[in-house]
């Protein structure tokens, strides 16, 4: 008699025969219970800061900064279960280092060639001093997970992990006009080899 069935007989099957408790445990409701928790702790990549022009930009010019973030899958094993994760980015949260945030939003922004570096992007910024800026994101993803290669479940709330900083130094621009020509002095402030003054 398999234990711990009470009133159970012996029977002869051709095959076979699995043998489980009288009271067999759903294990989808603690795997539900416990998938959050699950998927915060997960290596998911935030992504990377990329910012254009980089590593040095000018005050009071626009700064195109973007995400570089992607969709990620996992497979985990939870009370004994195969469970197949799926993140995705859906918004971000920026920290220019300056004091300023910009997010959560959900653009993650874009490249842009570099004959237009300096237009206004959704996610670029103006630094309004000169300095080293630490630009740092976090990006909140959306999760879903399947049990044993079953349907995709939403993973209630999101996850949010953050990039490793992205160090932009801001400078500042001087233009100078001059009134030597430089053929006719080319000693004149403003020519090749000559120190301009402070």
């Amino acid at each position: 008699m398999p234990r711990g069935v009470p009133g159970a007989v012996w029977a002869i099957h051709s095959g076979p025969t699995c043998l489980y408790d009288a009271k067999p445990e759903d294990l989808l409701p603690r795997i539900a219970a416990q998938i959050q928790q699950q998927f915060e702790s997960l290596p998911i990549s935030a992504g990377s800061v990329v910012a254009q022009p980089s590593p040095n930009t000018l005050r009071g010019a626009e700064t195109n900064f973007y995400a570089d973030a992607s969709e990620q899958q996992f497979d985990v094993t939870m009370f004994g279960q195969k469970v197949h994760v799926v993140a995705t980015p859906v918004q971000y949260t920026w920290n220019y280092g300056d004091g300023t945030v910009f997010g959560p939003q959900p653009s993650m922004g874009g490249p842009l060639p570099q004959d237009r570096w300096g237009e206004k992007t959704r996610t670029s910024h103006v630094y309004a001093d000169t300095g080293d800026f630490q630009v740092s994101l976090t990006t909140s993803f959306h999760g879903t997970y399947s049990v044993n290669n079953g349907p995709p479940l939403p993973i209630p709330g999101q996850g949010q992990f953050s990039a490793p900083p992205q160090t932009i130094s801001v400078w500042r621009s001087i233009t100078r006009n001059y009134a030597d020509d430089c053929n006719q002095n080319p000693q004149g402030q403003g020519c090749p080899g000559v120190a301009s003054p402070r």
